[in-house]
């Protein structure tokens, strides 16, 4: 993953006004944002039973949402958009599965000026019209004159079941924040379950997908999500869609099964805009970092990678030494160096590992490697 570019943060930066002006709020309703904000978090993570679903299309919520989660999740997306190999061509159709506001079809404007000025297709599907609607609208403020096509689907979209039907066109199918309203339902020790949803997932989604297309999934940095991601990736691998990234092999995912590790990434908000941090403290939630956990697959030649993609923040270690974990196609890694490299060495990171001659981590049972 990269650095946000100028352009980029210049971009996120204006968002907040230009929802304000593309979705005016009266001003005696501004007191009670803050609130309306922390509310719609509790219903998204811990109070899902209390939610409909058709949450989004109460003026309230839907204005919560936009004010705050669609600016963050913008900043997220444009964090890991850059660094992804998206083989994209004129005339190629993208398929947006759960789309809301389209924070998608945003974000890859924002991040990937490469591909602004191609003739792309969005088939964006929700079951929520107000969020598609608002979708198109905060889109043509962001992007006027944008050659990009969106079409708006509403409609359920439906992986509790074995096949669905979607329509083999699509060069890029992608389904964000969506895929934890089907896992978390489940007990977390509901392995079978877990893996025969992951099951259904990865087939639908094949489902929308061209035989040479790629298929993005994003989901929030915690451990569940992680673990599900493992599960994602093994039912992709049964249906020939190896993973592209984050993963650097196809062989067995080394995080899948620990309580305590688990593939994600985390970033610092000191980017966000300043007006999005301000209405994160006032509604009592306020984020000094990010973290997603992600899986693209895809088809590609057969790869043998030495290299190790980092998984973790910096830690201290003996002998004034500092590590990061990585995942690599030996399994895990313990990367080692000084303070300073490993600062430099960030979250997402791909490098490559000098092997210590098969020694592990007493602790971890790492293999134990410098980095370069």
């Amino acid at each position: 993953m990269t650095l946000l570019s100028n352009e980029t943060r210049t971009l996120l930066n204006s968002v907040p006004a230009l929802i304000e002006k593309t979705f005016p709020m009266p001003g005696r309703f501004r007191g009670a944002l803050p609130s309306q904000v922390a509310e719609l978090s509790r219903l998204l993570t811990g109070g899902r039973g209390d939610r409909s679903l058709s949450y989004l299309s109460r003026p309230n919520f839907l204005s919560a949402y936009l004010r705050y989660f669609l600016p963050w999740n913008l900043y997220r997306l444009c964090l890991l958009l850059p660094s992804l190999d998206l083989k994209l061509s004129a005339g190629d159709i993208i398929t947006d599965l759960g789309s809301g506001p389209l924070t998608f079809v945003s974000a890859l404007w924002m991040s990937r000026p490469d591909l602004r000025k191609l003739p792309l297709e969005f088939r964006c599907i929700d079951r929520c019209a107000p969020a598609l609607e608002a979708g198109k609208k905060f889109f043509a403020a962001l992007a006027g004159g944008s050659p990009w096509k969106l079409y708006t689907v509403r409609e359920s979209v439906n992986f509790r079941t074995k096949n669905n039907a979607g329509k083999k066109q699509s060069a890029l199918v992608c389904a964000v924040n969506l895929l934890n309203e089907l896992y978390d339902d489940l007990p977390h020790s509901d392995t079978e379950g877990l893996r025969r949803i992951s099951a259904n997932i990865a087939r639908n989604m094949c489902n929308y997908a061209s035989p040479s297309a790629s298929i993005l999934t994003v989901e929030p940095g915690v451990p569940h999500s992680g673990h599900f991601i493992a599960m994602l990736r093994a039912a992709f691998l049964e249906l020939d869609h190896p993973p592209l990234s984050p993963c650097t092999h196809t062989a067995a995912c080394p995080l899948s099964g620990g309580k305590k590790r688990w593939c994600h990434f985390s970033y610092e908000s000191v980017d966000a805009p300043k007006d999005l941090r301000r209405l994160s403290a006032a509604a009592g939630i306020p984020k000094e970092r990010l973290t997603l956990s992600y899986l693209l697959t895809g088809h590609a030649a057969a790869r043998k990678n030495k290299s190790a993609r980092v998984v973790s923040d910096a830690f201290p270690l003996p002998d004034n030494c500092y590590g990061r974990y990585g995942c690599s196609e030996q399994g895990l890694v313990l990367l080692t160096g000084d303070e300073k490299r490993m600062d430099k060495t960030v979250s997402g990171a791909l490098v490559t590992p000098i092997f210590a001659n098969g020694q592990r981590d007493a602790k971890s049972g790492a293999l134990l490697a410098e980095v370069q």
